[in-house]
Parts: structure tokens; C-alpha cells; sequence
């Protein structure tokens, strides 16, 4: 009687385990990412002359956190947090944007619908390397300034 219920226990034990690992690997965005200028393309430009994007899983949902130095050298932060749904939810530090819509395509990639003062101005589809080193982000649309966006930014895991 013991040895089985050991054995339950042992079982149940590595269930929680696996699960737990698969559920933190479902997104595998998450984590630190270096934009990579010299293989990005921004148009309009110029491009930043730095940016980090951190993914951290949290109780609410995927918190994305955006810090950098715009091209003229001033710092740049950003933020939110989503469910990855579709839902709209508040997004700081973004002029282009007061609110993302994420919705997750499959663990290596997510679309992201920003609208600001509830017109979408930017879709940004987010992808990750089969080898798990490189995030690519294409965004199209229209900018705070009216501008045509088709930007590609590259990021390389940290």
C-alpha cells in the first residue's frame, strides 16, 4: 500500500512538474531582447538608437516592458500587460498608441493591433527563430504623425 502510494505521489509530482515547464515555455517570447540595429529597418526613420523588450509572465498576464534611447538620445519606456487575447488593454509610453490588442498566433508568434484614441494606427506581428535566438517584429500602419510605418526590427535574445 505504501510503495503505491509512492508511486502515485511520484507520478502526480512529475505531472506538475511537466505541465508547469510546458506552461512556461508556451510563449517563447518570454524573457530580454536587444534590438539589433544593424539588421533593422525602419521607414519611416530614423531609428532608435536603443530599445530592450522584456516579457515576464506575471498573475495578470505578460507583462512587456520597452526601454531605450529614441534617435535623438532622449530615454523611452513603455509598457503593458495582456492576457494575449485580443483584449484591448492600456499601453503607456507609446505615441503611437494608448492601448495593444495581443493575441497569440502559437508559442513562437503573436500579433499586436496598437490603437490610439480607438483607431488602430499600427499592427505589429511578433515572431521567433525556430532557434529561439532572434525576435522579428514587422509593423505596418500609420503613425501618431500620420506617417506610413513598415518598420523590421530584429532583437537578439539577451
Amino acid at each position: 500500500m505504501r510503495k503505491n502510494l509512492f508511486l502515485v505521489s511520484l507520478a502526480a509530482a512529475c505531472a506538475i512538474v511537466l505541465s508547469s515547464s510546458a506552461a512556461l515555455a508556451a510563449e517563447n517570447w518570454l524573457g530580454t531582447w536587444k534590438l539589433n540595429t544593424a539588421k533593422s529597418k525602419y521607414s519611416p526613420g530614423p531609428a532608435p538608437k536603443s530599445l530592450t523588450l522584456n516579457f515576464e509572465s506575471t498573475a495578470d498576464g505578460i507583462k512587456h516592458t520597452s526601454d531605450g534611447m529614441n534617435a535623438e538620445g532622449k530615454p523611452t519606456h513603455g509598457e503593458y500587460v495582456s492576457k494575449y487575447d485580443g483584449a484591448d488593454v492600456p499601453y503607456t509610453g507609446n505615441p503611437d498608441a494608448d492601448t495593444a490588442s495581443a493575441r497569440k498566433i502559437d508559442d513562437n508568434s503573436y500579433e499586436n493591433v496598437w490603437k490610439k484614441d480607438g483607431k488602430t494606427t499600427i499592427t505589429a506581428k511578433v515572431v521567433v527563430s525556430k532557434s529561439g535566438k532572434t525576435l522579428t517584429v514587422t509593423q505596418t500602419g500609420t503613425n501618431a504623425k500620420g506617417q506610413s510605418v513598415n518598420n523590421t526590427a530584429v532583437y537578439d535574445r539577451q
